[in-house]
């Protein structure tokens, strides 16, 4: 032990003092001096990373990155879990290049736009009406707004296990950053308890006709039990309330029609992004044709200001998108992830019990989002030891925040993952055994939502 332990530290020291170490610190430098926070995502942030990630990244392709540095990764954070083909995928690069030579944004609607509407709802007969955006946020706000304007009720309910729906204040405001928010009173947002029925009974009984609608993910790590989903969706219905299913992370990855199929769930609306375009910029708001026309101009109702977007339907990426379904159906990237994510699952459970870790280390999930938990010597969740254990991934030449598995996670990459997880879990058992402090390169991470830094 203190032989391993002194060759550790000998290496801090090595990584510290690089050359590499100093260039990495100075992109950080330049990016916080112009950017706040250093990226345009808070879980991009340096906070959110161990001290020797990568800073700054140049370029991806498959599932790997390179830094500013020339240094390559193996990667499974996707883009935020935007890229599950694989990042570069030339077919759907040519079909976002073509339409840009198309001339990318047009005076009227393009026909990549009236194709890419007419596919999502050929896939996902329940989204009668899309409109499409260049972010999630946008359109999870903009199915608040039609809610609000369908019910005339102010209120919002949302999932409170789940960590993020969108930047505006109907969600911000009831987090602990809500800094800057400006809510009313008779619109705040309240919170229910993912596969506690209970829970969502309550909110429709203590606030009885106010709600305007109940918004959640359909999964996470964590899957609806006892019918959870279409029992919500029966509540809403008696109580006069939207049912909204987020699928941002959940649609093409738990399903090619999404996570609304594979739990065989219609919802009145629904919102998809991240996945649809393997990376490039789009999402999309979609429901029934009722309350989305209340965002039209077919109706004698009062108006409603949906979406109006000038790069909301940008040719480029509706192009990506919509070979990205193309590259979908040709190389089973649905049953690809499935398949590679339970190896990986039961790969690092495999590796953690034979180091005696399963108690503190475990990974967990469905194959098409598994996560990996961290826990200290006191049995607890711990974010020091989720933080040494992404650092010496990184030691190990990968980048795993989270685990978000594409298509590009063949069983090479796989075995890349093992080989580095042993190596890794060594270091954590080590840590478990006397200080965390004495591995740990610099401050633990931090959850995105918190009051101060």
């Amino acid at each position: 032990m203190a032989d391993f332990k002194l060759n550790y530290k000998d290496r801090l020291k090595k990584l510290f003092f690089s050359k590499n170490n100093v260039k990495n610190s100075n992109y950080q430098q330049r990016l916080e001096n112009v950017i706040p926070g250093g990226a345009h995502t808070y879980s991009r942030g340096s906070d959110t990373y161990p001290r020797n990630a990568p800073q700054i990244l140049t370029k991806g392709k498959g599932s790997y990155i390179w830094d500013g540095n020339g240094n390559k990764f193996l990667d499974f954070g996707m883009s935020l879990r935007a890229v599950t083909i694989g990042y570069a995928h030339r077919p759907v690069i040519d079909a976002a290049f073509k339409q840009a030579l198309n001339g990318n944004n047009l005076t009227r609607p393009s026909m990549i736009e009236l194709e890419s509407a007419e596919l999502i709802r050929e896939l996902m007969p329940w989204m009668e009406m899309v409109k499409f955006a260049k972010n999630g946020s946008n359109v999870t706000t903009a199915a608040i707004k039609l809610s609000r304007a369908y019910t005339g009720k102010k209120m919002v309910a949302r999932c409170l296990q789940q960590p993020f729906f969108s930047f505006d204040d109907w969600f911000i405001s009831d987090t602990a950053m809500d800094s800057g928010t400006v809510v009313d009173s008779d619109s705040k947002t309240v919170n229910f308890n993912f596969n506690d029925i209970e829970s969502v009974e309550k909110i429709f009984t203590e606030y009885p006709n106010q709600i305007s609608c109940v918004i959640l993910e359909p999964a996470t790590t964590e899957v609806p039990k006892e019918n959870f989903l279409h029992k919500v969706q029966e509540l809403c219905k008696k109580n006069n309330a939207v049912f909204i299913i987020d699928e941002m992370i959940t649609g093409f990855r738990w399903d090619l029609k999404g996570a609304c199929h594979y739990y065989n769930i219609h919802p009145d609306l629904a919102t998809y992004g991240k996945a649809m375009a393997n990376g490039f910029s789009v999402a999309a708001l979609g429901g029934k044709k009722e309350i989305m026309e209340l965002g039209g101009i077919n109706h004698k109702n009062e108006r409603v200001f949906l979406l109006s977007s000038t790069h909301g339907a940008e040719m480029c990426s509706l192009g990506a998108f919509v070979e990205t379904v193309n590259q979908y159906k040709k190389l089973n990237v649905i049953d690809e992830i499935k398949y590679s994510g339970n190896h990986l699952i039961k790969g690092f459970n495999e590796i953690s019990s034979s180091l005696d870790l399963q108690d503190h280390f475990q990974m967990i999930g469905t194959p098409y989002s598994p996560n990996y938990i961290t826990r200290n010597s006191n049995g607890d969740n711990c974010l020091k030891m989720r933080t040494l254990f992404s650092q010496e991934m990184i030691n190990n030449k990968v980048l795993m925040p989270w685990v978000a598995m594409s298509y590009s996670h063949q069983k090479k990459e796989r075995e890349l993952a093992f080989k580095a997880a042993e190596n890794a879990l060594k270091v954590y058992k080590m840590a478990l055994k006397s200080n965390v402090d004495d591995y740990l390169i610099g401050e633990s991470i931090k959850p995105v939502f918190r009051k101060y830094n």
